[in-house]
């Protein structure tokens, strides 16, 4: 069996709905994540990823296979002001960062999230950033694991609670 070729590009308006529906599917099987029910704010923030893309320096990127089909996005943020989260990431300078990684669960294993995360790298290299900031949780360790392999380190200054689920923060120096 031959691997499929990905694309890492700018997802196109579009393309916004079917990601928000693919953020929404990979979150809410993610065991020991908070259910829709208990943070509906924030599944609405995944149903609506797009609207990500209306802050400046803010980019939706999607992995989209050699026939169109999207298999996995992120946010990324050229400027932490617009970054979102909890805690202290906003106020990081000489920084980009990323949220929201989504891999289709029926194609996880392939790299895809690493392609995403890599091109991000990429960007904030280009923009001559000295980090690149992320938080995950312990829900995700798939995602944990690769941050780590990829040379992450734990920031527990960027950590923050989101309601009572806690999200722990990373850094990557570039």
């Amino acid at each position: 069996m031959s691997m499929q070729r990905y694309t890492i590009r700018n997802a196109d308006s579009s393309e916004f709905d079917e990601i928000g529906r693919l953020m929404v599917t990979v979150y809410s099987q993610l065991d020991g994540f908070p259910k829709e029910t208990e943070q509906p704010d924030y599944f609405q923030a995944l149903a609506n990823v797009g609207a990500f893309t209306h802050k400046p320096d803010t980019a939706l990127l999607v992995a989209v296979s050699e026939e169109n089909k999207i298999a996995g996005a992120l946010v990324y943020f050229d400027n932490m002001i617009y970054y979102g989260s909890g805690g202290t990431a906003t106020k990081e300078k000489n920084a980009s960062g990323f949220r929201l990684l989504a891999v289709d669960p029926s194609i996880r294993g392939q790299g895809i999230g690493r392609m995403l995360a890599e091109e991000c790298v990429s960007r904030a290299r280009q923009k001559k950033h000295q980090q690149l900031i992320i938080h995950t949780t312990m829900a995700m360790q798939t995602a944990w694991r690769m941050y780590e392999n990829m040379g992450f380190k734990r920031s527990a200054d960027l950590d923050f609670k989101q309601g009572n689920f806690p999200v722990y923060g990373f850094r990557l120096s570039l």
